[in-house]
């Protein structure tokens, strides 16, 4: 057991402008705890300073934003890669805490390190941060501190966020473009309707004849957007949180939500294959980390991401802990493709199940990656329709009475 320490406190950047050993004027930066500490620092390096003052961050710095699931990956990443190259644990999160530019994430791995260092075990650690460390993460941990094989398990964990991360990117690719296009054809549509369309109705006034019904409605729908648009987009803000607060709060509104998504037409297939990956790749690093069986289908239900999943992996799960085999309990749920099914079984036969389950997660990914890179060649007709009929369908509608005069004079 590690013997316990003075906590480490928090550091601070400080910009500093002086003279070096040499008499020339020189500046830079440096972290410390106070600013005595700092010049005491810049002394020892045989520096004069002249000024010194705590470095100034804005709100959007890189320093104030916030620990994303790409940092605690790139974090276990540079962990696994030092201890393989013998660094010693505490060594290495401190090497990792310095090389950071997030003030929180630096001011985590401190926390954990004293805590590893105060003698705890870095799984216990890590379960004291449980909204940056799942139980998946920490179950692994603590396997491999028990295995004696830390490192390699860490390196697991690394791909697995990686894995995880890439697959995510790469979903929101597919949603984004398009969802992206959408908002911008409405608000453009907004435009015309406050601003364009009032100017043509000012024409239209002199005309003396009836305008054609078409044109009336967007003229109709024009005067309402002038004296109602503020009702408009408090009433879509208003869909939009309660959309959230409903889907977080109703557990059947969320399941509901995850059934529909499964069943878009373009959408659909991806979300499938990448929810399969998923669990593919969380239940092959579980289990070639050395957990039980039904505590890794615990673990990959938990990280399915979607109900319809969930549910079919946690039937798996009772399935095996009654003797049924891994490949006839993912048989019986009807959710998994039959590729899927044949390779778990060729896996549990060869005793390698490990090793396929991991192919299959890469067959998966790979298809995700395929199916997103095709997707803006299939829904660009799609959104060029949409936005035809938004913006095309103003147009057309107010210079239809021009059309219409035009034919009459001639």
């Amino acid at each position: 057991m590690a013997t316990a320490a003075k906590k480490t406190p928090n550091k601070f950047t400080f910009v500093w402008q002086g003279k070096d050993k040499s008499g020339n004027t020189s500046k830079g930066k440096i972290d410390a705890d106070s600013l005595a500490t700092a010049k005491a620092l810049l002394r020892k390096q045989g520096i004069k300073p002249n000024k010194v003052q705590k470095e100034r961050s804005s709100l959007f710095s890189a320093k104030n934003k916030p620990i994303k699931p790409v940092d605690i990956g790139y974090f276990i990443r540079q962990l696994a890669t030092m201890m393989k190259a013998g660094v010693p644990l505490l060594q290495a999160m401190e090497i990792v805490a310095n090389g950071t530019e997030k003030d929180k994430l630096k001011k985590m791995i401190y926390t954990i390190r004293d805590d590893v260092n105060s003698g705890s075990d870095l799984s216990q650690s890590l379960e004291r941060h449980p909204e940056h460390f799942d139980d998946l993460v920490c179950s692994l941990v603590h396997a491999g501190e028990q295995s004696g094989a830390l490192e390699t398990i860490l390196d697991r964990i690394a791909t697995y966020k990686e894995k995880v991360e890439s697959l995510k990117k790469k979903i929101k690719k597919a949603l984004t473009y398009p969802i992206a296009v959408i908002i911008v054809g409405i608000i453009v549509s907004a435009i015309l309707l406050v601003k364009v369309v009032p100017q043509f109705e000012h024409v239209f006034q002199g005309f003396g004849a009836d305008l054609p019904a078409f044109t009336q409605w967007v003229i109709g729908l024009s005067e309402w957007m002038q004296e109602w648009w503020f009702v408009g987009m408090v009433g879509m803000a208003a869909i939009g949180f309660g959309f959230t607060k409903a889907r977080a709060n109703s557990k059947q509104f969320s399941d509901f939500v995850d059934r529909a998504v499964l069943r878009m037409p373009i959408f659909g297939p991806i979300l499938h294959k990448a929810a399969i990956a998923r669990f593919t790749r969380t239940l092959a690093t579980t289990f070639a980390a050395g957990v039980p069986l039904v505590e890794a289908l615990d673990s990959a239900a938990g990280a399915a991401g979607n109900v319809v999943y969930e549910d079919a992996i946690l039937q798996i799960r009772n399935g095996v802990s009654t003797g049924q085999s891994l490949q006839n309990a993912i048989n019986m749920t009807g959710v998994f493709p039959a590729m899927a099914v044949q390779m778990v079984s060729i896996g549990e036969e060869a005793g390698s199940l490990d090793m396929m389950l991991d192919k299959v997660a890469s067959f998966y990914e790979e298809e995700v990656d395929n199916a997103v890179d095709n997707l803006s060649s299939l829904i660009e007709p799609m959104i060029m329709s949409i936005l035809g009929v938004l913006v095309g369908g103003l147009v057309i509608a107010m210079y239809l009475p021009i059309f219409q005069l035009g034919n009459v004079v001639g």
